[in-house]
């Protein structure tokens, strides 16, 4: 999967997190793991045209997709393996994104990562147009955040045990034996 990113906000954005966000929102919606998408970070001016030019809409806003080409997520059983596509852009609003969390009372990060998923949703065919539309769209969107946030959680307590044993390990002795005695002889 390739995930470009590019910021041009003029904000400082937690690249790694938006990428990241993007990779799990496209692989639980079981879209080809070769896809390819472009995510882009632009200041309050440059979205606010962008709004008025797609949505005829003033104003900036948070998040805007550009799909590429038509994916659908899963597919059909007996349908042919879908190939690689290109999904298309998403745009962020970093300065709007960062009002929006404060009144929320939500983090800047977290803002970003709810974004970035809303904005592969959209990439998807998904939208919240109408009530029904709405609520299944927020409903996956929410589950997918919830299981984001659960993957991280178990991957950052992973990381945590780990430190520990080699941590533990190292006190004993053990870690310095082991590495002595996988290291080749000086006569090999």
């Amino acid at each position: 999967m390739s995930i470009e990113l590019a910021n041009e906000s003029g904000v400082e954005v937690p690249g790694d997190l938006i990428i990241e966000s993007a990779r799990f929102a496209i692989t639980a919606m079981d879209v080809h793991p070769a896809a390819e998408l472009s995510v882009v970070c632009v200041d309050e001016d440059t979205m606010a045209d962008m709004h008025m030019q797609w949505m005829d809409l003033p104003g900036p806003t948070d998040v805007m997709s550009f799909p590429m080409d038509e994916l659908v997520p899963g597919g059909r059983p007996d349908a042919a393996e879908p190939g690689p596509a290109i999904l298309g852009d998403i745009v962020l609003c970093p300065a709007f994104a960062a009002q929006q969390a404060k009144s929320a009372r939500r983090s800047f990060e977290h803002e970003l990562s709810m974004l970035t998923i809303h904005g592969v949703l959209h990439l998807l065919g998904y939208d919240h147009a109408e009530p029904d539309e709405e609520k299944e769209m927020f409903g996956l969107q929410n589950r997918i955040l919830e299981e984001f946030y659960a993957a991280r959680h178990h991957r950052a307590q992973q990381q945590r045990q780990s430190d520990r044993d080699t941590q533990l390990l190292t006190n004993i002795g053990f870690a310095e034996t082991a590495r002595t005695e996988n290291a080749p002889a000086e006569d090999e």
